[in-house]
């Protein structure tokens, strides 16, 4: 668990706790009446009104800070194949069918296969995560997202000794995503991780937020959330999961080097050449003229973090 001191919490922060028990008393009720799993990472087949339900128990490394509204964490995203407004996402994707889905795992692993996406949601049980998210764009969200950690699956292919990145391939139907005629970056959507950023236990493959399976906005039906990084490198709506003895190419780094690094970790002290990465706008505070906040080292991760990269020049390998 993510432990800060005191005097770094801000009372906005904290979620009161009747309000975390009417949640997690809302659960158990609607177990009962059969619209979530009793347990474990079973699915609730059942519909209702707004989404499909996840049975998911609390996580660890879970973040104490306030739960990011759903409107907000639901209507203002950036997924460019839908439309580079932040609204659009919401607008458009409605239109991509998620299932039937299918994750190709393959490249350097002696057990090359596919994951169909009901595979993937019993694959091992399923965890509620709160992470800080971070946008390049500085501003920030907290998200509940529901998944388990990448190692999961990776120990599943198990990787030969050549395998040192992990690279990850996303959707990119033409018939539903209009963003793709834009010439905005190289489709499908490429991302990147190292071995051992992919391993790690903070790396998780999403798949739902809020109790919720995945809306399609979000990356539905199963994306990457690596929540020490920007935003961008947690990959949405994935289709590959390929292991390379080689650095993969991303799709930002390949469109802008010098704007968007490899490892594209939070660090305050590395500007994008167009704006500060210094302070950051929470979504949902106050409105959108809310009080910016100081950027935390690693989005606030650096304890669990900070060893990946001992050694390295964090200002030159960004």
């Amino acid at each position: 668990m993510i432990i800060r001191r005191p005097n770094d919490i801000l009372p906005s922060e904290i979620t009161s706790h009747s309000v975390y028990r009417r949640r997690r008393e809302f659960l158990k009720q609607a177990g009962a009446l059969g619209l979530i799993a009793a347990s474990g990472s079973e699915l609730a087949l059942a519909q209702s009104p707004t989404a499909t339900k996840l049975a998911a128990k609390p996580g660890r490394y879970s973040t104490t800070d306030k739960p990011t509204a759903y409107k907000y964490v639901t209507g203002y995203n950036n997924y460019y194949e839908f439309g580079t407004d932040k609204e659009d996402p919401a607008e458009y994707a409605g239109k991509m069918k998620t299932r039937p889905w299918t994750v190709v795992v393959d490249g350097e692993v002696k057990k090359p296969r596919s994951f169909g996406i009901e595979e993937l949601l019993k694959l091992a049980p399923i965890e509620e995560r709160i992470y800080r998210m971070r946008c390049v764009e500085a501003w920030s969200m907290v998200i509940p997202w529901s998944g388990f950690s990448l190692s999961e699956l990776i120990r599943r292919v198990e990787p030969t000794g050549n395998a040192k990145y992990v690279s990850f391939s996303t959707a990119a139907d033409r018939s539903s995503m209009h963003g793709l005629g834009l010439p905005v970056l190289e489709w499908p959507y490429a991302e990147g991780l190292r071995m051992d950023e992919a391993m790690h236990p903070l790396t998780i493959l999403s798949l739902g937020l809020y109790g919720e399976i995945l809306p399609n906005q979000n990356g539905a039906p199963v994306r990457l959330v690596v929540p020490w990084k920007y935003g961008f490198k947690s990959a949405k709506s994935l289709v590959r999961i390929s292991f390379t003895e080689q650095q993969p190419k991303t799709a930002w780094n390949t469109a802008a080097a010098q704007e968007y690094g490899f490892y594209s970790n939070v660090n305050p002290e590395v500007d994008h050449p167009r704006w500060s990465q210094a302070t950051e706008r929470r979504i949902g505070e106050d409105g959108f003229l809310s009080q910016r906040r100081k950027t935390l080292m690693f989005n606030g991760y650096a304890e669990q973090v900070a060893g990946l990269y001992k050694g390295m020049d964090l200002k030159r390998q960004f």
